[in-house]
């Protein structure tokens, strides 16, 4: 079963939705999680290669992993978190083969097809370029 699980998490409802349902299998497995934020603003996807200073974007997004990270140790889940910085799928895959992770549990908005032809889809391009079982919750729309 699974053993380290990624969680890319964007700051938003569709972050609790995906927590509350891998809860129960971390509970059942005791894996490990480990909470991703990629913030991918201006100075995010351009902070080393310039040697700028971090954002508020980067502040509150780190702030936020913490906050979300510590709520679940609260519950006596193991986390860890990792705020990286540029293109969210590829930092996504990225971070999730260091890590050895063996699952990515992501939620989706499901905008369907002018939605992601605009916005583009995160969890298509993780889905085609990573070989980890991917595990898609579609939140429900508030």
């Amino acid at each position: 079963m699974y053993k380290h699980i990624l969680i890319p998490l964007e700051n938003s409802a569709t972050d609790q939705a995906i927590l509350a349902h891998v809860r129960p299998m971390v509970k059942l497995t005791g894996a490990k999680l480990l909470l991703l934020h990629v913030a991918d603003g201006w100075v995010a996807r351009n902070f080393n290669q310039l040697k700028l200073a971090e954002s508020e974007e980067m502040k509150t997004d780190r702030a936020y992993l913490e906050i979300v990270a510590d709520e679940l140790r609260g519950e006596g889940f193991s986390v860890e978190t990792v705020l990286a910085l540029g293109d969210p799928p590829a930092e996504i895959i990225k971070v999730a083969e260091a890590e050895n992770c063996d699952l990515i549990a992501m939620a989706g908005h499901g905008h369907r097809f002018f939605g992601d032809l605009f916005h583009g889809s995160t969890i298509t391009q993780v889905r085609h370029d990573t070989h980890i079982p991917l595990l898609v919750l579609r939140a429900k729309k508030t």
